[in-house]
């Protein structure tokens, strides 16, 4: 008998698999713990004051929760993953261009963020001496450690996802709240005078470009997890008050680590408060969630253009990940960062040919191409663009022209 696909790789979630209200919240929330978001939170808090930094993170998160919340809600209305969605509005093969984008940068992430959790402990608990161009074999052991255990959290599906979620989501938030009070009260400054010192030249605009660009392209693959939901209104505000709250939280965990102890992580601070195993902990916790998801989603997009099922693409994308993993840490983050601006002109066609086809995606009768290549166009002249025009913020300048080459393309087409 053919075991079910609990994790629904090439079909809709039915009513069955849908999870409850918490569960979504939960595995939403722990999406959004992405320790590389405090990295930009050290970059707000020296460009911006308090309140330059508060106003960057509302209308950054703002433009986030309307990009993020669109796709939510079209991921749980629909049942449908990414690559799903994707095959619909780029065609069955187009449909390779966005898995393929998804998958790359989520295994890149994946390794990163195995290598953020391996160098600082191996600095700090074996007091190893890392460096971009020597890593003892012990910390290529933790490495593999951590890429294995990853690995088979996320082998196990949505199931897994959720439970890691349960228990790292209210341990993060908590104990890195309370650090982070802590450290402000050990310090000679109040937040606000803290955030006043140095030069401040960033602006709100930068800012809020900093906020909407750490996490676009991952919550490009929203739909992956909202379609679990149990409808199109939870799916959206799961997501939206999850990114709303999980990214403040992190912009915050890096600002406050930034300016009373010159680091950019919540365990830098936690090292300072004499936390040395609780930061350990909330470090580990912290990176498991985000790296679990990435590693879904790639394993989901993998599926797509081989054909095979996502477990054996998340065993590949997990040991791809493992074994590059110190080489992407010290090398790989710009081009990540690059690759960022590709994925948004992806998530604007989604949106746009699910709302003008949303009775025939209900009906189960939308018309699958091979190639849609206006779509493909559109991404392409998106990342270009998103990539080389500096004004204003490179992910909602790509969607633009995505969106405007995805829509002249559409009249054409249904003029001829």
């Amino acid at each position: 008998m053919k075991k079910t696909d609990v994790d629904y790789t090439d079909r809709a979630v039915d009513r069955a698999g849908r999870k409850s209200n918490l569960s979504m919240f939960m595995v939403m929330l722990g999406f959004t713990f992405f320790s590389a978001s405090m990295w930009v939170g050290q970059q707000l808090a020296a460009g911006l004051d308090w309140w330059g930094f508060v106003w960057a993170l509302l209308l950054g998160g703002l433009i986030l929760a309307a990009y993020t919340g669109a796709l939510g809600f079209i991921g749980a209305e629909s049942g449908l993953s990414l690559d799903m969605l994707a095959r619909r509005s780029f065609g069955t093969k187009g449909s390779w261009l966005p898995s393929a984008m998804i998958s790359f940068t989520q295994i890149g992430w994946f390794g990163v963020g195995l290598a953020m959790f391996a160098i600082p402990v191996a600095k700090e608990l074996m007091g190893l001496d890392v460096t971009p161009d020597h890593m003892p074999w012990q910390g290529y052991v933790l490495v593999a450690i951590a890429g294995v255990l990853m690995t088979a959290s996320a082998y196990y599906g949505i199931k897994s996802l959720t439970i890691i979620s349960y228990i790292a989501v209210p341990a993060v938030a908590i104990l890195g709240t309370v650090a982070m009070i802590m450290a402000v009260r050990r310090g000679d400054m109040g937040l606000i005078e803290q955030f006043a010192q140095g030069t401040k030249d960033l602006g709100i605009i930068a800012g809020a470009g900093l906020v909407v660009g750490s996490f676009v392209s991952g919550g490009t693959a929203t739909p992956n997890f909202t379609r679990f939901a149990k409808s199109g209104r939870v799916g959206l505000w799961t997501t939206v008050v999850a990114f709303f709250i999980g990214n403040s939280l992190m912009f915050l965990f890096g600002a406050v680590s930034s300016i009373y102890v010159g680091g950019n992580d919540i365990f830098e601070v936690m090292l300072n408060l004499n936390l040395f195993y609780l930061a350990v902990l909330v470090l580990g916790l912290n990176i498991w969630t985000t790296n679990d998801n990435a590693l879904y989603s790639a394993g989901l997009g993998l599926s797509n253009i081989a054909g095979l099922t996502k477990k054996k693409m998340v065993i590949f994308s997990g040991i791809l990940g493992t074994v590059a993993a110190v080489w992407l840490y010290w090398n790989f983050c710009g081009w990540l960062n690059v690759l960022n601006c590709t994925l948004p002109p992806v998530g604007i066609i989604l949106i746009l040919h699910y709302f003008m086809n949303r009775k025939a995606y209900a009906a189960g009768t939308v018309a699958e191409k091979t190639v849609d290549w206006w779509a493909v166009a559109g991404v392409v002249l998106g990342a270009v663009v998103a990539n080389l025009v500096k004004w204003g913020f490179p992910a909602i300048n790509g969607m633009v022209i995505a969106a405007i080459c995805y829509l002249i393309g559409q009249t054409v087409s249904k003029k001829k």
